[in-house]
């Protein structure tokens, strides 16, 4: 039985665990900084100060700030799809990315009632135009209709494949891989 001295000391252990390699990384303060001078990549004749890292350096993470521009995919799934007529055609419900983090295919719910029953095409990021409408909201549109969406091949998660049964009495199959 854990009592809540054990609970809290286990809690310290963990958290003095997983900050104990960056304080170990940490310059120190009051060290002054160094003033040796560059020396050519030749020049073998003693000890050379390493470089203080940076947060540009490669070796640790770059960070990025969010701009107004910027699209977010929490924004981006369940935005409604408008064709040129300006008809509800369908609803962003995911997004793939390929091995170089470039949106491959935006997969878009069409059919269906709040998600239930909706089938799932994945559209070429070509085709469908991401941008900014009044009031600075996202807006999504696509030259096709609601008709094309429901006859285009359905795509289906791996893993997720349906009944062998149940694809014979549907179109064609694209299988996809799940983010």
């Amino acid at each position: 039985m854990r009592t809540p001295f054990t609970t809290v000391l286990l809690a310290a252990t963990l958290v003095s665990a997983a900050i104990a390699p960056a304080l170990a990384q940490t310059a120190d303060p009051a060290a002054p900084p160094s003033t040796s001078p560059a020396r050519p990549s030749n020049d073998t004749s003693g000890p050379v100060a390493a470089k203080p890292a940076t947060l540009s350096d490669d070796l640790r993470p770059k960070f990025v700030a969010q701009t107004p521009a910027d699209m977010v995919a929490s924004k981006l799934v369940g935005l409604n799809i408008v064709n040129g007529a300006g008809d509800t055609i369908g609803q962003v419900a995911d997004l793939v990315l390929d091995e170089k983090q470039q949106i491959k295919a935006w997969i878009v719910g069409v059919g269906g009632f709040l998600g239930i029953g909706a089938k799932y095409v994945a559209i070429d990021p070509s085709a469908l135009k991401v941008g900014r409408g009044d009031n600075d909201t996202l807006k999504a549109v696509i030259d096709t209709t609601k008709d094309q969406l429901r006859a285009a091949p359905e795509y289906i998660y791996l893993g997720k494949e349906k009944p062998k049964d149940a694809q014979a009495t549907t179109p064609a199959t694209t299988p996809a891989t799940k983010p």
